[in-house]
């Protein structure tokens, strides 16, 4: 059995660039740009690395792109690198496709943040119960 070829490719050049210029800015965006390096020399190796995601749970945005699947990597400090896997013919292909910080994945993939229950001291004999 011949092995496939796995590369890792974006999905445009503006995500390519924005890659780019992480390596120049703060100190954040370099801590980010190295965690963002070293995930896609993970892909390198091992293009389904990350989580699959169900595709009822894929934002507008991805629907729109006509994809066959789609992957979810965690980065530290809550990033997530998102990406899908192209198999094309003798090789396989990581396309990036972006990477968010927690809170933007939660809006953009609609999860639902909960309030915490409130605790409260009930009105007999000052039992603690949650409301």
């Amino acid at each position: 059995m011949q092995l496939k070829e796995i590369d890792v490719d974006f999905s445009s050049d503006k995500v390519e660039k924005k890659l780019k210029s992480l390596e120049g800015g703060c100190f954040e965006e370099i801590n980010l740009f190295r965690h963002l390096s070293k995930a896609i020399d993970e892909l390198k190796i091992n293009p389904v690395a990350g989580v699959k995601m169900q595709h009822r749970l894929w934002p507008k945005q991805c629907r729109s792109l006509d994809l066959d699947n789609l992957y979810k990597y965690d980065l530290p400090n809550g990033w997530r690198l998102i990406y899908t896997i192209k198999n094309q013919g003798v090789r396989l292909l990581a396309v990036i496709i972006e990477w968010l910080s927690h809170k933007a994945y939660e809006k953009r993939f609609k999860y639902l943040v909960r309030d915490l229950p409130r605790y409260t001291y009930g009105p007999v004999s000052n039992l603690l119960y949650c409301t």
